[in-house]
């Protein structure tokens, strides 16, 4: 039975995950650091590459459980959900905030005892939350960089993609960035996302350009996983308050994201505010948390 919950749990955790991997403006790292099971995600991640074979089986058995869940919730976020977060943006949106705003409480009460007395690294805080703002603030609604037809691939587009695979893999593993709108920013998002919709329905045109992308999230995976896991066994107190600062900073790029889109809208404000979804945002954090307890009882 707890051998079952498990599973249900992390089938739910990559789920969610892949909800946030797949539009603009939260981090699946994000839903990982809240939903607290981010060191297990990046140690798997590490070892996976650099373990031992025992930490291999152990990484493999964790990755493909919570990989289930993000490759469903991927593929409908692909197939379906897109279009939701077009024609829905200000109720998604709103979702999110209240998602992440009752979570942040629950990570702090978490990672009290690096947090407590160490109030010098708020620093690392206020850089975690421009970090943020800048990178969200580069994308006003246009793309940065106009990218061709990613059928019909030349040298230097397969190592603009290989290379922004790489960038965009480290911005989802690190809560608060989103990838999405590094993808947005680099003009890669919709190409990807209807690369990924039409390889879904059997046309493989994209194909080439999909598997150079993936090469780069695999070898951006390997370069910054294991810096990520250096800092949060060495420097925890600093890298969490960078980390809160990212998840706070995030707020801001939720808000921003009704202007990232391929016709952009109006920012979300008091007018366009959903408090139902809000509230939804918060029962699912709530819920969420309720099933972790309930998963880790005997």
């Amino acid at each position: 039975m707890k051998k079952l919950k498990e599973y249900i749990m992390r089938f739910i955790q990559g789920f969610c995950m892949a909800m946030a991997d797949s539009v603009p403006g939260v981090s699946g790292g994000t839903i990982a650091f809240l939903l607290e099971f981010y060191d297990d995600f990046i140690n798997s991640l590490d070892d996976l590459f650099k373990g031992n074979l025992q930490q291999k089986k152990k990484a493999l058995s964790f990755l493909v459980k919570l990989g289930i869940g993000w490759v469903v919730g991927f593929l409908l976020c692909a197939t379906i959900l897109v279009s939701l977060f077009d024609k829905k943006i200000y109720s998604m949106s709103s979702l999110f905030l209240g998602f992440i705003i009752f979570a942040i409480p629950i990570v702090v009460a978490e990672e009290k005892k690096v947090l407590k007395g160490k109030y010098k690294n708020i620093l690392f805080l206020i850089l975690g939350i421009a970090l943020v703002v800048v990178i969200s603030s580069l994308n006003s609604g246009t793309n940065l960089i106009k990218v061709g037809n990613i059928t019909h691939l030349t040298i230097p587009l397969a190592i603009y993609i290989f290379l922004t695979g790489m960038i965009a893999i480290s911005a989802m593993i690190l809560p608060g960035i989103s990838g999405s709108t590094l993808l947005l920013i680099f003009g890669l998002y919709i190409p990807i996302m209807t690369g990924i919709k039409e390889t879904i329905h059997l046309n493989f045109s994209y194909l080439p350009a999909l598997i150079i992308f993936g090469l780069g999230v695999i070898c951006g995976i390997i370069f910054f996983v294991g810096l990520i896991k250096k800092s949060l066994n060495k420097h925890r107190s600093e890298t969490v308050y960078a980390i809160l600062g990212m998840m706070l900073g995030s707020l801001y790029a939720i808000v921003m994201g009704p202007t990232t889109l391929d016709k952009p809208l109006p920012c979300l404000s008091i007018h366009t505010f959903s408090i139902i979804s809000f509230i939804i945002g918060a029962i699912v954090i709530f819920g969420l948390q309720g099933l972790k307890k309930l998963m880790e009882s005997k």
